[in-house]
């Protein structure tokens, strides 16, 4: 079925700000600012309903009700806004949930936006702050954070399949190379295979470059039920043509085989099936890469390698922007930056731009037709993932 004849969402506007340290705006501001973006980027100036994605603000600001803070700031007072939380996924929740409001009926026209304000707290307490998003009575309340967490995934996958810590690299190679050329990304360095090699183990085995900053950002897009008004510029239209979300157990230890990553796995074949494609048909994953380990899980888990084998996809560079399955192609969570609860809305207006040809110096490919993202919680306890197509 060709995408216009498909049922599913448009995407009609996009907005995110610069991934930061220490943003000089408050969380409302950012959470504004970008949904003013979005709208002033669709041409529109009413929406029936905001969704945020946000996982920390409570816990680090004292602050709940963003919902209508972001409204009022943005001048939409009055319009119905509440918050999503699902750990590091939020931001992908809340695209389900506009994609939701607009597919059931009761929106037409919805603003989705991911924020988080992260930096301005202590290291310590923002680490054990992140924690409750593992299994508090087994895992947090033990001294667990998703460091020593994902270096026990990375540990059991090296073991299992017999290969060397090194064998990680180039997923941090790839994501700063590609965030170097992106304006809005935290890091503007590249390094070599070399200097992740050498670089420091901040949980043995997981180096330094195996594992995303503490950061600043917000992003947001418009959902529509109708495409893209005619404006100035002649864009593609892209529609959202599948969407869907799963659990895994949220402990490490309850899992039967936590390296088989069932919960990424599920909500893939739904987003593919309701999309109607196969792996085959992506161009490129805009995938949760928050760890190294997580993004070799994904790969494995969305069928692009078999199990234990998600690491040569980086090691023989075929997910590099010329290669078969093209990642984090604006820096990913790695280097353009983890803003937990913004992460997976980002995901969706870089794979929005890719799709309309509007990435620069990061477009992989001219007419790039399906783009897949994906937002994780936990080590990978909530997945939501999500198809992207440029209509023909």
């Amino acid at each position: 079925m060709k995408s216009k004849n498909k049922p599913g969402v448009y995407i009609t506007g996009i907005g995110q700000l610069k991934v930061e340290k220490n943003s000089a705006l408050s969380i409302r501001e950012m959470g504004a600012e970008a949904v003013r973006l979005a709208m002033e980027d669709g041409g529109i100036e009413h929406v029936d309903a905001i969704y945020l994605g946000n996982m920390l603000s409570g816990v680090i600001s004292n602050q709940q009700q963003l919902g209508p803070l972001v409204a009022a700031s943005a001048g939409l007072k009055g319009t119905e806004s509440v918050t999503l939380e699902a750990a590091c996924g939020s931001g992908g929740a809340a695209v389900r949930a506009g994609v939701m409001a607009i597919m059931s009926g009761f929106c037409e026209t919805v603003v989705v936006c991911g924020l988080e304000k992260m930096s301005h707290i202590d290291k310590d307490f923002i680490t054990r702050s992140i924690a409750t998003a593992s299994d508090w009575e087994t895992e947090g309340s033990k001294g667990e954070t998703f460091v020593t967490l994902n270096a026990r995934l990375m540990k059991m996958y090296i073991e299992k399949y017999k290969i060397s810590a090194d064998s990680f690299g180039m997923f941090g190679v790839n994501a700063h190379k590609n965030a170097n050329h992106n304006p809005k990304a935290l890091f503007h360095k590249e390094i070599t295979l070399d200097e992740y090699l050498n670089s420091r183990f901040i949980a043995d085995p997981v180096r330094i470059y195996d594992a995303s900053p503490v950061c600043d950002g917000a992003a947001a897009l418009v959902l529509s039920k109708y495409p893209r008004q005619s404006t100035s510029r002649q864009l593609p239209n892209v529609k959202i043509t599948g969407s869907a979300g799963s659990t895994e157990f949220v402990g490490i230890n309850d899992r039967s085989n936590p390296l088989l990553a069932e919960g990424i796995s599920r909500s893939g074949n739904k987003a593919y099936k309701m999309a109607g494609i196969k792996k085959e048909d992506v161009d490129f994953f805009e995938l949760h890469d928050a760890y190294s380990i997580i993004s070799t899980l994904s790969l494995e888990g969305m069928g692009f390698a078999k199990p234990g084998e998600g690491w040569k996809l980086a090691a023989e560079g075929q997910i590099l922007a010329d290669g078969r399955v093209p990642i984090s192609t604006f820096g990913g969570l790695k280097a353009r930056g983890h803003a937990i609860g913004a992460s997976g809305v980002y995901q969706a207006v870089e794979a929005y731009l890719q799709l309309t040809d509007r990435a620069g110096a990061n477009q992989i490919k001219r007419d790039a037709r399906i783009g897949l993202i994906q937002s994780i919680g936990g080590t990978a306890s909530t997945t939501i993932t999500h198809v992207l197509e440029r209509e023909s």
